[in-house]
């Protein structure tokens, strides 16, 4: 796959989205671990990203104009910095460079973003290989009982229990940032 395109994700089609991403999530556990007894990506956390400030949801369409995955991403004002909240592959799409064209996608669709973050479950070594060796991101934090995530919710099933990395991606731009082009618009 070499080229996907992001379409934005409808309220009428978020139960599709967040069906795909539970299956998803599910399968790649379930690989690690085996038959898990809840989902793994409950759909108050898909909500939760959805309904996020700044939050896009987008559906990735493949060349042949079947839906090869999605993402929610979180830009704010003023979107030098960005959240990839959620990013998966369909199940069965995994490994077939699906993965690679949404972020490929995700660049261009927001290219004012200079710096990237996302987070994945230290178990999770296919997403740690993907973000790290095909992307580019750097694990700059790692979230244990020790040293907890400061903005995961604590009342969460399982915040505890989980290990997580943090990662960031920092795009070598040669441009200016939206502050500097929105100082120089306002001195015109």
């Amino acid at each position: 796959m070499t080229q996907v395109a992001l379409v934005p994700v409808t309220a009428d089609q978020r139960h599709v989205f967040i069906e795909q991403i539970q299956a998803a999530f599910q399968t790649g556990y379930e690989q690690v671990y085996g038959p898990a007894d809840r989902p793994i990506l409950p759909r108050d956390d898909v909500e939760k990203s959805f309904s996020a400030p700044g939050a896009d949801g987008w559906f990735a369409v493949g060349e042949d104009g079947s839906v090869v995955g999605g993402a929610i991403v979180v830009v704010q004002d003023p979107g030098d910095r960005g959240n990839l909240d959620l990013l998966y592959t369909v199940v069965g799409r995994q490994g077939k460079r699906a993965g690679r064209g949404i972020w490929q996608a995700i660049e261009r669709q927001y290219p004012q973003v200079l710096v990237w973050e996302t987070h994945t479950p230290y178990f999770e070594k296919r997403n740690i290989h993907f973000y790290v060796n095909k992307l580019g991101f750097q694990i700059v934090e790692y979230y244990h009982a020790g040293h907890p995530d400061p903005h995961r919710d604590p009342e969460h099933p399982g915040a505890a229990e989980q290990d997580f990395f943090r990662f960031e991606k920092r795009i070598v731009n040669d441009g200016p940032t939206t502050e500097q082009r929105r100082s120089a618009d306002s001195a015109k």
